[in-house]
């Protein structure tokens, strides 16, 4: 304590002007004996007693600055060392933290419920969607299909009944007989008189509207088929069976007479033709 108060009093003097300093010198030499009692007391009292005014005051002012400079450190220590205690372990923390609270999210069975909840509504919403293109698709087919069929058949119950008239004009124009549509001859040396004149007009002009009349409905898509023309094999789906006989050289199964030719509209049979079938066996 001794050795400070004396390192203190030197470095004092050694600030003060060269007059003041040989003056505290000699003060402080002489009260050397003293030295042991004036260290336990405080500095400014010490040496208040041997320096003049001006450098009291220096030197208690350049003491206050010193003690507030120490003082300031003091408060400011703790603190940054509190600080730094703080925030060291502050990464640590934050980290024990997300895992904390992942371990909770994790282990939270009500946010897994939630979870699976919503995943079945997500699965349950795109089958709905799923399933509602595939039902409009269908009834765009099934709409198209429907307008199709109306285009096509929709002039299928006036089909069916033009069929008999048809059939008419078809039996006044084979009930002709042939022999009476042959002009008869006519030699330069007599004149026959022609007896069938107007029955072959009458036959001719018939026939031409028979013709005008099937080619206007063919337009359309009515068409008459004979199966025994072509000998045919019998088909349920187009042929109706009336009768069964033996045919010499048709094979079993064929259509060898039409009693009544079939119709059809756009490939769809309208009226089935009716027809004899060969049974040999």
């Amino acid at each position: 304590m001794l050795t400070r108060t004396l390192l203190r009093q030197s470095r004092l003097l050694t600030s003060l002007p060269p007059a003041t300093s040989a003056s505290a010198s000699a003060s402080i030499s002489t009260s050397t004996s003293t030295s042991t009692s004036l260290a336990r007391q405080p500095l400014a009292s010490t040496i208040s007693s041997r320096l003049p005014a001006p450098a009291r005051a220096r030197i208690q002012t350049r003491r206050w600055h010193a003690l507030s400079a120490t003082q300031a450190l003091r408060a400011e220590q703790p603190a940054s060392d509190e600080s730094l205690g703080d925030s060291a372990p502050a990464p640590e923390n934050s980290a024990a933290a997300e895992a904390a609270s992942k371990a909770d999210h994790d282990q939270d069975p009500t946010t897994k419920s939630e979870l699976e909840k919503k995943d079945r509504e997500i699965i349950e919403l795109k089958d709905r969607y799923l399933r509602s293109v595939a039902d409009f698709r269908n009834l765009q087919d099934r709409s198209r299909r429907e307008v199709s069929a109306a285009r096509d058949f929709g002039i299928q119950k006036f089909a069916r009944d033009l069929i008999e008239s048809v059939d008419n004009l078809d039996l006044a124009l084979s009930n002709v007989p042939a022999e009476s549509l042959v002009p008869p001859p006519t030699p330069s040396t007599a004149v026959v008189e022609d007896t069938n004149k107007e029955l072959r007009q009458l036959h001719g002009g018939l026939k031409m509207t028979n013709e005008i009349l099937m080619s206007t409905l063919k337009k359309h898509g009515l068409e008459r088929f004979d199966p025994s023309e072509d000998g045919e094999r019998f088909d349920p789906n187009v042929h109706e069976a009336t009768f069964q006989t033996k045919v010499e050289g048709k094979e079993d199964g064929t259509c060898f007479l039409t009693t009544q030719k079939g119709f059809r509209l756009n490939g769809r049979v309208v009226r089935a033709a009716k027809v004899g079938v060969v049974k040999n066996s």
